[in-house]
Order: structure tokens, then sequence, then C-alpha cells
């Protein structure tokens, strides 16, 4: 790998690190803390929200701690694909693909960085290649891939149980009726 192609996947693994570090922190510290961030994941149809956003929280800051050193690189790559999944499926999806309209261009871009930097790997200034257990190329990918998508699946059948339309228009009928009555 030349200068300039390790600089680049440190670069990618920093910017992208540090970009799911954060956001983790923000999950666990930021405007609604974990009871927000619990709320939220709750609206979107997952069920324990409370664990749900914990889960979270633990992924991206760990997975961000990870790319950032380039340690487990496929596997801190997974866990940032499985989140972007998820956030893409039960949150940006229905918006389409613009982030100002709350779509899912941000999160595409951060899962479709992570497969390329599992597949080009570390680079030479990381743990993995210090400790000489980098996995590249399409073995890296894949792992990527794969461990990704399968961690999402798992979460969506064990947690996602979203609110049938007959549900939500009964929910809502109910709230306005509650309203109506508290005034």
């Amino acid at each position: 790998m030349s200068g300039a192609e390790a600089f680049a996947v440190l670069l990618l693994r920093l910017v992208i690190g540090a970009t799911m570090a954060v956001h983790g922190l923000n999950h666990w510290r930021g405007g609604g803390r974990i009871a927000g961030t619990a709320g939220w994941f709750e609206s979107l149809g997952l069920r324990n929200g409370r664990l749900q956003a914990w889960l979270s929280v633990v992924t991206e800051i760990g997975a961000g701690v990870l790319l950032a050193a380039g340690f487990l690189t496929p596997l801190a790559c997974a866990a940032v694909v499985s989140v972007m999944l998820v956030a893409g499926l039960l949150a940006h999806r229905r918006n389409g693909f613009f982030v100002f309209k709350d779509g899912y261009e941000y999160v595409l871009v951060l899962a479709a960085g992570c497969l390329s930097l599992a597949a080009l790997g570390p680079g030479p200034w990381s743990l993995d290649a210090s400790f000489d257990t980098e996995v590249t190329g399409w073995t890296g990918g894949g792992v990527a891939l794969g461990v990704g998508v399968v961690a999402t699946a798992g979460l969506l059948a064990t947690f996602w149980r979203p609110e049938r339309p007959e549900q939500a228009h009964q929910a809502e009928k109910a709230e306005k009726q509650k309203t109506e009555e508290l005034r």
C-alpha cells in the first residue's frame, strides 16, 4: 500500500470512527439521553426501547473506537453496517434518498464507506497491522457485509414489532379522545 493509500484509509477510519463514536455519545448524553433515544426507537416499532438504546450506544461507540484504532476492522465495519441498515430500514427509507428530507443518503454513505474499508483493510497504521491480524479483500468485505446483515436480521426478528396501520389509527384516535377529555 502506497503512502497516499495508507493515508486515505487512515482518514476514512478516523472520520467514520469518530462520527460513530460521537453519534453513540449523543444517543447516551445528548438531548433526550437514553430515555429519549429509547422512546424514539419504540416509535419505530422496536420493543424494549431502553435495551435498544443501550445496545445502540455501546455498538456505535465501540465500533467507532475500533475503527479509529484499526482493530478488528471487518467486525467494526460490520457493526456500522448493521446500525446503518437498521436506521435506513426503520427511520429513513420511507423518506426517500435525500438527507435534508431525513432520507437514507447519510446511512448509505456510512455503510458503503465501511464496506469499502473492510475490503481495503485498515492500512499499515493500525492495530490490525501491528498484530498481523489484517483481514482484507473479498474476505474482509464479506465478513463486514455478512455479519452486518445477519446482525440486522437477528435484531429485527427479535425486537421489531411495528404497529399495523389499523393499530396506529386506533392509537391516534385514542390519543385525540384523551386530549379532548383533558380540555
